[in-house]
């Protein structure tokens, strides 16, 4: 009993320790509208991690979002990163987002292996985010956390864009 209040006391002095995204910018629901608009682009992709002994986890069955990278977007995923493209699940920030953030966003879901698309994407440039996260969901500490990338479609793709969210 004690071991779990004390594992308990840590991780609610870890949580304490995260700090939430700082961002100045208001959003823009008119900057992110392209989001809505139909265009020929197609987006495919790979999420995945590599342990430290070198075993591949794939983002299996998990939400992968695409985000417009406004000005509001771009500050919040600086914020939260910095300069990684890979996040530890326990320093995600648990804040309220500004609920347009999240409707001007597309989403779709990753195979078993980790693979996603997105079609008839128009032209912009976007984040695309999802997490993999691995361990025994009851322990305390899993392992793995949020990836993303940026990618740019110009409209005159030929080929659908392949990004890699491994988190390097």
């Amino acid at each position: 009993m004690t071991r779990i209040a004390c594992v308990l006391g840590l991780a609610a002095l870890l949580g304490a320790c995260v700090q939430g995204p700082v961002t100045t910018s208001s959003f823009s629901a008119e900057e992110a509208a392209f989001i809505r608009k139909a265009g020929t682009g197609v987006i495919v992709g790979h999420a995945f991690r590599t342990r430290s002994k070198g075993q591949v986890v794939n983002a299996a069955g998990e939400v992968v979002r695409l985000i417009p990278a406004t000005a509001y977007a771009r500050e919040r995923f600086t914020s939260v990163f910095g300069r990684a493209k890979f996040l530890p699940h326990w320093r995600y920030p648990n804040e309220q987002v500004d609920p347009r953030y999240a409707e001007l966003t597309r989403t779709t879901k990753t195979t078993a292996r980790g693979q996603f698309s997105f079609d008839k994407v128009a032209p912009g440039t976007y984040f695309v985010s999802t997490q993999v996260i691995w361990g025994e969901e009851d322990q305390v500490f899993r392992e793995g956390g949020t990836v993303y990338d940026e990618v740019t479609l110009t409209g005159k793709e030929t080929e659908p864009v392949e990004v890699i969210l491994s988190g390097h």
